[in-house]
């Protein structure tokens, strides 16, 4: 039975991870496809670069919310149920750590969307934030400074989801924190930064566009939806 319950929360999470929030948000403020333009992900630096700081707001919230409630049902479907496997007993918490990467991978890949979303940085730092305040926001403080200070939205993301996970060695090592968090932890950062591989490349070469870069917006209200690129 615990076995179903685990398959539940991993397909609830992706489910909910999948709501494109950036393609929904983008086509009900200015009625465009976010896909066609800047760098053709639903996330919010793009929504922010296409569409504004409101947008950009919203969205992110959104997204943040998908991690965190994705963590949510995961606990309260499990609930005290425990599954032993090889003397090991896998509850409340792995199946949120499944339930959160879930979310994270359905952001990235949405089935809503043509199996194409945005980097899960912002899924990512809600589940965490639901399952260990503490590291979730530490991260995502680093995140802001970082960006920020830099200019770079996408170094603001590795950096902060990198913090958290290196916060939470310690807090798991030496203070106990649960494994299951720091399992998540690390595949996310390991995800994540896959999908950050082309930033990473244009950062080295000094041609990463800077989170404040607009992206002009062509034939708004025609209907016709044109980009010009970055």
């Amino acid at each position: 039975m615990l076995v179903f319950q685990f398959v539940v929360v991993v397909m609830l999470g992706y489910l909910i991870g999948s709501i494109p929030w950036g393609l929904l948000i983008s086509k009900w403020v200015a009625r465009i496809d976010i896909r066609l333009y800047g760098s053709g992900r639903t996330g919010g630096t793009n929504v922010l670069r296409a569409l504004g700081r409101k947008a950009f707001l919203l969205v992110v919230l959104l997204d943040i919310s998908k991690g965190a409630l994705a963590v949510l049902f995961a606990y309260l479907i499990i609930g005290g149920d425990v599954l032993v496997v090889g003397g090991s007993g896998l509850g409340a918490l792995f199946g949120q750590a499944i339930a959160g990467l879930a979310a994270v991978i359905g952001h990235i890949w949405p089935i809503y969307a043509d199996f194409k979303g945005g980097r899960g940085v912002a899924t990512f730092f809600g589940a965490l934030i639901a399952m260990c305040p503490v590291a979730g926001l530490f991260g995502g403080a680093i995140f802001i400074i970082t960006a920020l200070l830099s200019g770079y939205a996408s170094l603001g993301s590795i950096t902060g989801i990198a913090a958290s996970y290196a916060i939470l060695v310690p807090m798991t090592l030496l203070w106990g924190y649960p494994f299951e968090y720091l399992l998540f932890a690390l595949a996310g950062t390991v995800l994540v930064t896959f999908m950050h591989r082309d930033n990473i490349k244009r950062l080295l070469t000094g041609k990463e566009r800077r989170m404040n870069k607009r992206v002009k917006i062509r034939d708004k209200n025609s209907g016709e939806q044109k980009v010009e690129p970055e």
